[in-house]
């Protein structure tokens, strides 16, 4: 479980580099920074948005900074043994953006306690390995409001990776998002479990635009699901980047992911001698997710109408997940006038009325 949430940590990190540059001398060598890749580095998609990242830290840092990557690395074993000759190498700080990588990195760090891990989408902690993740599911609840002003047949569908946790939030999100002005609207789902097969996440959307579906959501790493939307004439939300080079008229809109300011603090942290272990859940609010990037298809009405509640969700105003809250068999989950917890929120385990399907366990 994370062991300190939202703005105090992503506080910590972001801003105590600046201070720590005027009390600790700059290093002679570059910091070597290590990435770990869980699919190829397309042209979009969590893959790019996370090399998107590790590029500005480049060009922020400038010589200070020596960074290597290896991409398309498995789950499991295979992460093990690239996670380890990364250290074996001499990087100082490795990141490791994949649920997958979690134990592989907590393994190999247990062997290297000088070298930094930062195990991203896991939440296990040790001296030497940091958790972080975003707050996803604040993207999700505002691109569901985009949907449910767009959608004709009253049908979106969800192509979805695996039913983690971080999965059902975004599910549930987009769906409670897209009946906040749409009640009749429902959420069909199809489970791929897998994170990036391009066949396959084709596949099931296609399946879906058979069923009515006329607006789309994903939770996997390729274009793919953009691309038959643009293919099918239908609506589509982006995720992860902006998709519309893949599907110019399909967009509706991005849920992008911003991680160059997290990686070039935790980087700067190594450099300034200061870097520590914790738990980052980060979200609108500390810029790690944004919603933006309308295709032409949207009313500026809307537009305008998501970017006010963005800004509510940044202040706190808005909360995706506020009661009352049923499951999609009809059980009461949360009465009204509450909010779930972050605990409640990180154990997910089910899915909220309005979705069609079933978790795939």
């Amino acid at each position: 479980m994370y062991k300190n949430l939202a703005a105090t940590l992503v506080a910590a990190c972001f801003f105590l580099p600046a201070v720590q540059a005027q009390t600790t001398p700059k290093s002679t060598e570059p910091i070597k920074a290590g990435f770990v890749y869980v699919s190829p580095i397309t042209e979009a998609g969590w893959t790019r948005q996370h090399d998107e990242g590790r590029k500005l830290v480049e060009k922020a840092l400038g010589d200070q900074v020596k960074t290597t990557f290896v991409a398309d690395v498995p789950e499991g074993a295979d992460a093990e043994r690239v996670i380890r000759d990364l250290a074996q190498q001499g990087h100082q700080i490795i990141f490791t953006p994949s649920f997958g990588y979690m134990e592989p990195t907590l393994k190999v760090a247990k062997d290297f306690p000088n070298i930094k891990f930062e195990s991203v989408t896991g939440f296990k902690t040790a001296p030497n390995v940091a958790a972080s993740n975003a707050r996803y599911y604040e993207g999700r609840y505002l691109a569901g409001i985009a949907a449910g002003r767009m959608t004709k047949s009253h049908v979106a569908g969800y192509v979805a990776g695996f039913p983690i946790p971080e999965v059902l939030q975004g599910i549930n999100a987009f769906t409670l998002g897209m009946r906040s002005v749409n009640p009749q609207a429902t959420v069909k789902v199809v489970w791929l479990n897998a994170w990036f097969d391009p066949p396959k996440e084709r596949e099931a959307a296609m399946a879906l635009f058979n069923q009515d579906v006329d607006v789309i959501a994903f939770h996997t790493g390729s274009t793919a699901v953009m691309a038959a939307a643009q293919e099918r004439g239908k609506m589509a939300v982006a995720y992860h980047s902006d998709m519309r080079r893949v599907a110019p008229d399909a967009q509706i809109i991005a849920v992008t992911h911003q991680w160059g300011d997290y990686y070039m603090a935790r980087v700067k942290a190594v450099l300034a001698g200061q870097w520590k272990s914790g738990s980052v859940w980060g979200g609108v609010k500390d810029g790690m997710i944004r919603v933006g990037d309308f295709g032409p298809k949207v009313p500026k009405a809307v537009q305008d109408e998501i970017l006010t509640q963005q800004k509510a969700v940044g202040t706190g105003r808005l909360q995706p997940f506020a009661g009352p809250i049923l499951d999609n068999e009809g059980k009461p989950v949360l009465p009204a006038g509450q909010t779930l917890s972050d605990a409640q929120i990180l154990n997910m385990n089910y899915l909220v009325q309005g979705v069609v399907g079933r978790i795939n366990r």
